[in-house]
């Protein structure tokens, strides 16, 4: 014990406390030499940590900036070219629903005669995605952009108005069709009030802001019975929820324009049928049906009455659309703040002589030359209306919209594009040869 004791602690007790003293002093310094020493290794390594984060973050940004189904300088460079104008005095529009039936020969119009033209399309599966894919590629080959993305993306959107100040929107991206509401309520709810609404927010905090040119729809006029369906006509008693949406996209629209200084036109279409058409209508599934030998559903209104259209042919459609463009004037705001009062106009788009379906079915079958197996029912209450009826006065005057083709060349026209794309051979007496486009 005694030798521990003398290890410990010196013996002579003056040389104790100085001999102390010094091992304490030498034992603060190496302690605070070591906290210092830790303290600087662990701002070390939390700079290195940092480094390490702000380098991944740059990587994983610049890695979703370069690879992102958009965005990139790529893109962006494809996206101006495509919105250059190529004749004096033409217009940079941004339609959306590009790849879908109007979008794309709305676009091909405007890209025929020189405009800038930049579509947006999302490429839902409401119908055959590889039908608007072979649309994208149509445009594709004329030069006509299609962005991939949903106009309830408002980042893209703000991306898309940073890049271009483009001076017209053609916004025809909607979810349609009546029937389908009944299945899939929600998705009209999201396309054509919601889609509609960030639109509209992107347009009005834009600089330059648009003038807006939207697809609204005889579909509007709902339970009325008046007819020819005029603009003046009552609209606020909708038969589907597609109508309803329709209409709440026109009060929506009238907001925006009174409160933004949007220059708004809207085009109520009536039964757009031809070339490159949506499947989900009936001329095309009644062409498809009668080709396959299978039976066509062909509905019949109250007091057996024969459900009636006014068919009107997609270059009718077009010029109307095109004509409103040229007459739409430019808005009034900047930056999100009116400093006026803007146009805002509301157009039937139609052809004012309305046909009735087994009078469709008959002009198919002389086209096809195939008979048809009729199944003949009464009309559901699934909010289809038994007529619809254009009064196309305003158009006339204010958009110098003439419709020029009647349903048996309009139907004629599409029944050889039909033919065409889908490979029938009319000898075989069977359907579409080409599997790989079989509905």
């Amino acid at each position: 014990m005694r030798l521990m004791e003398d290890e410990l602690f010196p013996s002579t007790p003056g040389k104790f406390k100085i001999e102390r003293a010094h091992t304490i002093n030498r034992q603060f310094h190496r302690c605070f030499a070591s906290t210092s020493t830790m303290f600087l290794w662990a701002l070390f390594l939390i700079a290195l940590t940092a480094s390490y984060l702000s380098f991944q973050s740059f990587v994983d940004t610049s890695s979703r900036y370069f690879n992102a189904s958009w965005g990139g300088m790529h893109w962006e460079k494809q996206i101006r070219a495509s919105a250059t104008p190529r004749r004096p005095g033409g217009v940079s529009v941004l339609v959306t629903g590009a790849a879908g039936f109007v979008g794309t020969h709305v676009s091909l119009a405007l890209r025929k005669r020189g405009d800038g033209v930049v579509g947006l399309d999302n490429f839902n599966s409401y119908y055959d995605p590889s039908l608007k894919k072979a649309r994208k590629a149509l445009l594709t080959s004329h030069g006509v952009f299609v962005v991939e993305g949903d106009i309830n993306d408002a980042r893209l959107l703000a991306k898309l108005f940073d890049v271009v100040p483009f001076t017209h929107v053609m916004h025809l991206a909607a979810q349609a069709g009546v029937r389908y509401a009944i299945e899939n309520p929600a998705s009209y709810v999201h396309s054509n009030i919601a889609g509609l609404v960030t639109l509209l927010e992107a347009c009005k905090s834009a600089d330059p802001q648009p003038a807006i040119v939207w697809a609204s729809s005889s579909s509007v006029y709902g339970l009325n019975e008046k007819a020819p369906f005029s603009e003046a006509d009552r609209t606020d008693r909708p038969a589907s929820l597609y109508a309803a949406t329709k209409k709440a996209g026109e009060e929506i629209t009238h907001t925006y324009n009174h409160i933004y200084g949007l220059s708004i036109t809207g085009l109520r279409f009536f039964t757009v049928y031809g070339p490159w058409g949506r499947p989900d209508m009936a001329y095309f599934s009644f062409t498809r049906n009668i080709l396959q030998g299978k039976p066509i559903t062909v509905y019949r209104g109250k007091n057996h009455v024969d459900l009636a259209r006014d068919f009107t042919y997609i270059d009718d459609i077009v010029k109307g659309c095109v004509a409103s463009l040229d007459t739409a004037q430019k808005s009034t705001g900047s930056g999100g703040r009116k400093r006026g009062p803007a146009q805002y106009r509301i157009f039937n788009l139609g052809n004012t002589s309305p046909v009735t379906v087994p009078a469709l079915v008959g002009i198919l079958e002389r086209h096809l030359k195939v008979k048809a197996k009729r199944h003949v029912v009464e009309m559901p209450g699934n909010g289809d209306v038994p007529f619809t009826h254009a009064n196309i006065s305003s158009a006339r005057t204010e958009l110098g919209y003439n419709p020029t083709t009647n349903l048996e060349a309009g139907l004629k026209k599409f029944v050889k594009w039909y033919l065409s794309y889908y490979g029938y051979n009319p000898r075989s007496g069977g359907g579409a040869t080409k599997a790989s486009k079989s509905l």
